[in-house]
């Protein structure tokens, strides 16, 4: 599905042309072969320097032209070759950047997908603690009714519902936009995911372990990284091109065809041949080839410091992937365990209250606190899985199986948190 974003299609198209310019160039490594005929009614002065010929028999006359010409360069000083090569690089280049776009599109599915399982859930977090402050309101109302308590716990249990409905209309505005985002990012029209995805749906819950080997090694089968490397190898290339052009240019020339006055007459017997070699010397250019040669040079050095700074940035993005992976995992952890105890801190709250032991204040206090941690414990979630995503697009779209494996690598395990029920 990702290949339906335009960003893909776009990469595709650019894919394509590298290919049609490869061909292009490629054609240079072969002979040109061209067919031509010509035919011409033409009239000389039988006085002047151009006087027709004899078999013309008038100052008037047609003249039939058909052959066929053929040029060959020799590439003795690598030009072709080299033009060649930087256009397979370029090729190599578009290719990865393609892959690039998806694997970047593939992360951003995911990451909005997530986040709007997120969205649904703290929704519904929402919608039952909504429904446990409308049994504290009928609780405070029943309590007031046979004077237990005052008018102050009822304000305040209304006030507690009050607030979370009017944290519903965003919680569910941001699942609207979450639904239309992945349609944007799938090249559909606004609402077209509506009926499939507004149904609530858990988080899906990340492997519990995976193969990782070392981020330095596997972040040079990013595309990124490799697209880099190809394009440095292009500029390199462009060097060989600039610097054969100093040097002359000999092609193979020929040319096979016949000229008669007379249709009928235009055959072997009317035949003419050329074969020859053909020379281009440039002598004076106003150093355009010099000037050609530094720019080529210049534009070299800029790709080699770009692949240096793309391998160091893909090192740190791994690194800072896996860091974040681990980090929260352990805060995973921690805010499981909140969550039970502020489950079990509501109960004995609404147990002493009806008791009559604590007023209405400590039982809000406590329900409000169990929302925002089960909200954390949510977010909890979408971060774990959103690093998981952001770890598969630093090591260039996954650790295993996707690209061919550039070092042997001794994998480790990484554990996955086990989720809530």
């Amino acid at each position: 599905m990702a290949e339906a974003n335009l960003d893909v299609k776009m990469a595709s198209a650019r894919l394509s042309q590298s290919r049609a310019q490869r061909r292009l160039v490629g054609a240079d490594q072969y002979p040109s072969l061209d067919a031509g005929a010509s035919y011409s009614r033409q009239r000389s002065n039988p006085d002047g320097p151009n006087a027709p010929p004899p078999a013309a028999k008038s100052s008037s006359f047609d003249v039939f032209e058909a052959g066929f010409d053929s040029t060959w360069e020799l590439d003795l000083w690598g030009r072709v070759q080299r033009s060649v090569e930087a256009a397979d690089s370029r090729y190599t280049a578009s290719a990865e950047s393609r892959r690039f776009a998806l694997i970047a599109v593939e992360a951003e599915v995911a990451h909005d997908y997530l986040a709007l399982r997120g969205s649904q859930t703290l929704l519904q977090i929402l919608r039952d603690n909504l429904e446990i402050a409308q049994n504290s309101v009928k609780l405070t109302r029943s309590r007031f009714l046979h004077g237990v308590t005052t008018s102050l716990d009822v304000a305040n249990a209304e006030a507690q519902v009050d607030a979370i409905e009017a944290a519903i209309p965003s919680t569910e505005a941001e699942r609207d936009r979450l639904i239309n985002a992945l349609s944007l990012l799938l090249a559909l029209p606004p609402h077209a995911l509506r009926e499939e995805l507004e149904k609530t749906s858990t988080i899906p819950a990340p492997p519990q372990t995976f193969p990782i080997g070392i981020p330095s090694d596997l972040v040079r089968r990013r595309p990124d990284v490799r697209q880099a490397e190809a394009e440095l190898h292009a500029a390199t290339a462009e060097i060989g091109v600039a610097e054969a052009d100093f040097y002359p240019r000999i092609s193979l020339t020929g040319s096979l065809g016949g000229e008669a006055l007379q249709l009928a007459d235009l055959g072997w017997s009317s035949h003419q041949l050329a074969v020859g070699p053909l020379v281009s010397l440039p002598i004076f250019e106003g150093g355009r080839l010099e000037g050609a040669l530094d720019l080529r040079n210049a534009q070299q050095q800029e790709a080699a410091l770009h692949f240096q700074d793309v391998v160091l940035t893909a090192w740190h993005e791994a690194d800072n992937a896996l860091t974040d992976y681990s980090t929260e995992q352990r805060r995973h952890q921690r805010l499981q365990d909140a969550v039970l105890q502020n489950e079990n801190a509501l109960i004995l709250a609404q147990r002493r209250y009806r008791a009559g032991a604590i007023d209405f204040l400590n039982v809000l206090s406590v329900q409000k606190t169990l929302l925002e941690a089960r909200s954390a414990l949510t977010n909890g979630d979408v971060a774990i899985c959103d690093n998981l995503v952001r770890l598969y697009k630093a090591l260039g779209g996954g650790w295993f199986g996707q690209f061919p494996e550039t070092a042997a690598v001794k994998p480790k395990e990484v554990s996955s948190p086990q989720k809530t029920k």
